[in-house]
């Protein structure tokens, strides 16, 4: 039987909003998934802009040994100043894979989320 743990973003200091920094490859680190191939992570994540124009966010899921980036870019603009819009609705991530942000702008994008880590 599975069990299920919440946990804060590996990336938050106590819950706080992550502040998106990097402008790009590599972005700030958000999370980094459970170690191993027997459980997973359930990662949500929202987002919010605190500047007066919306601001191209590009959030780097794991990673890809070829560099193709369009396998793991997902990117979304964020409107200004609208409280949290949702970037990462529960994907599942695991063994040690990291999740990182780029924004095109510094400082004005911070990520608030949580994890449910499932142990199998």
């Amino acid at each position: 039987m599975a069990t299920i743990t919440k946990h804060l973003l590996s990336g938050s200091t106590n819950g706080m909003p992550v502040k998106v920094v990097a402008v790009a490859s590599a972005g700030t680190t958000i999370h980094t998934a459970v170690s191993g191939t027997t459980d997973m992570d359930e990662i949500w994540i929202w987002a919010h802009n605190t500047s007066t124009a919306g601001c191209k966010l590009t959030i780097e899921w794991g990673e890809n040994a070829d560099g193709d980036s369009d396998l793991t870019h997902i990117e979304v603009t964020i409107p200004p100043e609208e409280g949290l819009m949702q970037v990462i609705p529960g994907l599942l991530l695991q063994n040690g894979k990291v999740v990182k942000a780029f924004a095109a702008t510094t400082d004005v994008i911070m990520l608030t989320g949580f994890v449910n880590r499932i142990d199998y």
